[in-house]
């Protein structure tokens, strides 16, 4: 009787969770398809700007974005939180240990675009995986998908380029983490890492316990959401001020000569300008927005992307403290490498 008590409730609980985010669904494409009219209305009815003029433009432009990239970042991160919501952390690293060359790093970096790591994940994750067992190129091909090719990166660039060209970046940034992380692999550094992670003795395998109901995935996913949102929305709402700014203000002519289709330097140019930065896709799309609608090319700005995302300083300075100079100086060259690639065939096919 008490089971099926249980049961009962447990299928009431699953079509409640089922309802709300129904209904949120709904809510959520009402309010995605008024977000452009109603930024216009704001910009120039309510607020008078003149159309076309430069303060009106980039007005329109910011209001538009912001409301834009939340709502796709948002439904995003909640579909991809109810995927994840399958695989522990226990198990991810269970999937990638023992796998051959080649199948480990796709699947390596597969799941590096399912989990919103970051630079500041980089050093745990890598001691975590070495203590897997995990081959150090797979490592290396998941810790370059993760912060590069991420449900940020894809939802912005869905909602401002469209669904060619974010299906292209994920082929790219995937293709970028598999062979690079290949050819670190083959190049047998191991003895490059810190000795003291090779010391570190794992712990016991993960406790298999009851599946999460429904509801129990719907609010985990929630409040992944929530939580991931909250800590890149300021970037989102500064990363488009600065494109708005560029999108409004900057002349044609200054950006389309450094960032320029015919400049072959211009990609390496990019990864170099990206690499002492430091933001997250969140912050630096909406930039490459306004430098593309200024005549720079998009192989270019997403190499200068992908370089600020992938190959940060700061992020470098972090797995220094697990990795010796000599394997962070083939980690950049290599990923240099390889976005430099990606750039040079995005401005070739979209050229």
């Amino acid at each position: 009787m008490e089971q099926t008590l249980s049961a009962l409730s447990l299928r009431h609980s699953s079509r409640r969770a089922w309802g709300i985010v129904a209904v949120a669904a709904v809510g959520w494409l009402i309010a995605y398809n008024l977000i452009q009219p109603l930024a216009h209305w704001l910009a120039y009815r309510v607020l008078g700007f003149a159309e076309g003029s430069q303060a009106g433009e980039a007005l329109a432009f910011f209001l538009y974005d912001v409301p834009k990239i939340l709502l796709l970042l948002s439904g995003m991160i909640f579909g991809i939180s109810v995927l994840r919501s399958f695989f522990s952390p226990e198990r991810t690293r269970a999937l990638l240990g023992g796998k051959r060359e080649g199948i480990g790093n796709a699947l390596a970096a597969g799941l590096g675009v399912l989990t919103p790591f970051c630079s500041c994940s980089a050093v745990p994750l890598f001691i975590g995986f070495v203590e897997a067992g995990i081959p150090l190129g797979v490592t290396f091909s998941f810790l370059i998908a993760a912060p590069m090719v991420n449900e940020v990166a894809l939802a912005m660039l869905l909602g401002m380029f469209g669904w060619q060209v974010a299906l292209l970046y994920l082929v790219a940034g995937m293709s970028v983490a598999i062979l690079s992380g290949i050819v670190i692999g083959r190049l047998r550094l191991e003895r490059y890492v810190e000795d003291f992670v090779w010391q570190i003795k794992g712990g016991g395998g993960a406790v298999a316990g009851e599946a999460p109901t429904w509801a129990e995935r719907f609010a985990f996913a929630w409040e992944n959401t929530r939580e991931i949102v909250g800590k890149v929305w300021l970037y989102v709402v500064i990363g488009i001020a600065i494109g708005a700014g560029i999108h409004g203000y900057v002349p044609e002519e200054a950006l389309s000569g450094i960032l320029g289709r015919e400049a072959w330097w211009s990609v390496p140019a990019g990864v170099i300008l990206g690499v002492p930065l430091y933001s997250n896709a969140a912050g630096v799309i909406p930039v490459v927005q306004a430098l593309m609608a200024k005549g720079a090319a998009l192989g270019t700005a997403l190499a200068f992307m992908m370089a600020v995302v992938a190959l940060s300083l700061p992020e470098m300075i972090i797995l220094r403290r697990v990795l010796k100079p000599q394997l962070i100086a083939v980690f950049i060259g290599v990923v240099a490498v390889g976005i430099m690639m990606v750039g040079y065939l995005f401005n070739l096919v979209m050229g």
